[in-house]
This record gives C-alpha cells, sequence and structure tokens, in this order.
C-alpha cells in the first residue's frame, strides 16, 4: 500500500425522511439565534417552510441564489446578513445556494447549515467557486464548510427526473476523480465506490417512479459520499474543464458535468486503469467512460454540449482556459488531445481516445 496523508473533515450530518424538523434544534446546537435562510427564487416556498421552522431564531430570507455565485449576487447576501444582525446561514436547495452560502462564510464567522435538495454534494467539501468578469476562480477554506448538513430524502421527490439524474452524475464525477486524485487515499476510495455504486442504483430507479423514497434516499446516501471524497482530495481535468465551461460560458451546472465526464475519463483512461476498473465494477459494467455515457443517455439525459447552449466557435477559447491554472491530472494536459475531447463532447459522441 502506498503511503498517503488523510485528515477528517469535521461536520455533523443528519439523515432520514422528515430530518428537517430538527432545523431549529440543529441551529441551537451551533449557538445560532439568527439565521438566514439562502435559496434560489424558485426554491421560495420551500425556504418559507425553514423559517417557519426556524421560529424567533430566524433573521430572513435571501431568495436570489443563482449558479456558479456571481461576485454581484455574493456581495449582496454578504451586505443582507450584515444588515439583518445574522449569525448563520441556513443554505437550502442545491450547489447554487450552498455556493452562496460558502461566499457569505469566506469574509464571516458565520457557520453554514445546509439542506440539500439535489445531489450535487457541495455541502460536504471546503471547496468554494465565485464567478468574476467570466471567470469562475475557485479554492479551499475551511470556513466555507457547512457545520452540518440535514439530508432529508423527502426533499427531493420533486426534483425533476432530467436534474435528478445529472445532478446525480455530477455527484459521480467527484467520486470518480477523486479515484485517481493525486492526493488521493484508501479511505476515500472506498467512499467513492460505495457512492458511485448507490448512484448507479438510484438514477434508473428514480427515472422509474420519482416517488420512490428508497431510491431517493439511496441517491442522496450516494451524493453524501461523493461530495466527502470531492471535499477530502484534489481535483484533475474534469472539474478543470465544468469550472471553465460554466463561468465562462455559463453553461447549466449538472448538465456540463454529466456530459464532459465520459470524455474526461476516456482521456485519463490509460492512466488510471485501476481506477477506471474501480468505476466500471461499481456500474455493474466493462468499460468505466461507456458506462457513465451510457447512464446519461439512458435515463435522459443530454449528451453534447451543443445542447446545453455551448457554440462550436468556443470550443477553441474553453481549451484555451483548460490549459490555464491547470490541476494534477494522470494524464498530461495536451492541446490537441484536449480540443479533441472538448469536440467530442460537443457532438456527443461515445467517449473514445
Amino acid at each position: 500500500m502506498k503511503l498517503f496523508n488523510f485528515t477528517s473533515l469535521p461536520s455533523r450530518v443528519i439523515f432520514g425522511d422528515g430530518s428537517l424538523v430538527q432545523v431549529k434544534q440543529e441551529i441551537e446546537l451551533l449557538g445560532a439565534k439568527r439565521a438566514l435562510v439562502l435559496c434560489t427564487p424558485e426554491q421560495r416556498v420551500l425556504a418559507q417552510q425553514v423559517l417557519d421552522l426556524l421560529g424567533n431564531s430566524a433573521a430572513g430570507i435571501f431568495d436570489r441564489a443563482v449558479m456558479h455565485v456571481p461576485i454581484e449576487t455574493a456581495q449582496e447576501a454578504r451586505k443582507v446578513a450584515s444588515e439583518l444582525g445574522a449569525d448563520c446561514a441556513v443554505a437550502v436547495g442545491g450547489g447554487s445556494t450552498t455556493g452562496l452560502g460558502k461566499a457569505i462564510a469566506l469574509v464571516s464567522t458565520l457557520p453554514i447549515l445546509a439542506i440539500p435538495t439535489t445531489y450535487a454534494g457541495s455541502e460536504m467539501t471546503p471547496i468554494y467557486g465565485i464567478t468574476e468578469s467570466g471567470v469562475k476562480k475557485t479554492g479551499r477554506d475551511s470556513r466555507v464548510l457547512p457545520k452540518t448538513v440535514i439530508y432529508d430524502p423527502s426533499l427531493t421527490v420533486g426534483l425533476p427526473i432530467p436534474l435528478s439524474v445529472t445532478s446525480g452524475i455530477n455527484a459521480i464525477a467527484h467520486a470518480a476523480e477523486g479515484l485517481y486524485a493525486h492526493d488521493g487515499n484508501p479511505i476515500m476510495n472506498l467512499l467513492a465506490a460505495e457512492g458511485i455504486a448507490a448512484m448507479g442504483r438510484a438514477l434508473p430507479d428514480i427515472r422509474n417512479n420519482p416517488a420512490d423514497l428508497n431510491a431517493r434516499s439511496d441517491a442522496l446516501y450516494g451524493a453524501w459520499l461523493c461530495g466527502t471524497v470531492l471535499g477530502h482530495v484534489g481535483m484533475s481535468l474534469h472539474h478543470k474543464l465544468c469550472h471553465a465551461l460554466g463561468g465562462s460560458f455559463n453553461l447549466p451546472h449538472a448538465e456540463t458535468h454529466t456530459i464532459v465526464l465520459p470524455h474526461a475519463l476516456a482521456y485519463n483512461a490509460k492512466h488510471a486503469p485501476e481506477s477506471m476498473q474501480v468505476i466500471a465494477r461499481a456500474l455493474n459494467a466493462a468499460d468505466a467512460p461507456l458506462a457513465i455515457y451510457n447512464l446519461a443517455k439512458s435515463n435522459g439525459a443530454p449528451t453534447a454540449l451543443r445542447d446545453i447552449g455551448m457554440h462550436e466557435k468556443d470550443l477553441d477559447h474553453a481549451c484555451h482556459l483548460a490549459m490555464q491554472n491547470q490541476y494534477p491530472n494522470p494524464r498530461p494536459l495536451e492541446q490537441v488531445a484536449l480540443r479533441q475531447l472538448l469536440q467530442n463532447a460537443f457532438e456527443g459522441e461515445q467517449p473514445h481516445f
């Protein structure tokens, strides 16, 4: 066994159907008295439900979270939190809302309590991303890691099937890259394999029956594990590409991850064969990149960048962005091969290299 270092990140997880009712109790355990509830405009009803559960521990609602956390939105939310005297942020929703909570925590002492309604996994990581002047900048900081996460599977039952599938494959991406991360370790490998398997089981069942609470629980469990992997190890080519595509071209986050992942795996396959075997076994398949591609396609998810708003004329610039400030990757980044990867993803071809 190779030498490795492992530092466990501190977090408290409440998991189970109906666990949302514990939110006030969990806020009190954090020592907070005035919680600002964050959400997107679409999640306002759920945010109000949380506000009602908090009672006199609530400071108000900020309902303008958007994907990729524009710096302007982050600054506005920070101002509102300060004006309301908030001493805690409750992020209700997916990665966009959790990301906004992290942007507040980055410049304050406010702890975050996250209540995920998608499978983004961001709630288990100290990774933040803020988009400024068309560039998404990411970083790691222990201040932004949510102190408490409430996983209530019933809150994900209303997540539309298309977003359930893409959000789930987004989570798989976190675990898949964790398997060949430069600072990976056997503990995270175990979590990655289990997380990928749980998500692989859950997504077809969710598509067949969106109200299947067992499948929803399995998917949320998988998202927890996959997010935990991302929180403990570094990112590689796949995440670099998705940050460039999302931040600079405003592509939808989960869909971008879903489309790019099989091609990023194919790019790295010969340089990380053991990782590919783990992914394939977890999905009961022979080929990891193809298994991810088929999981997306067979469950109705997009497989081509051109179908989610990417323009072919922008591929050269996307390639240029991906070559800048590179993340550690099993295979060195080669501009010609990377440009071909983007072309394959743009056209929605089966992954190959």
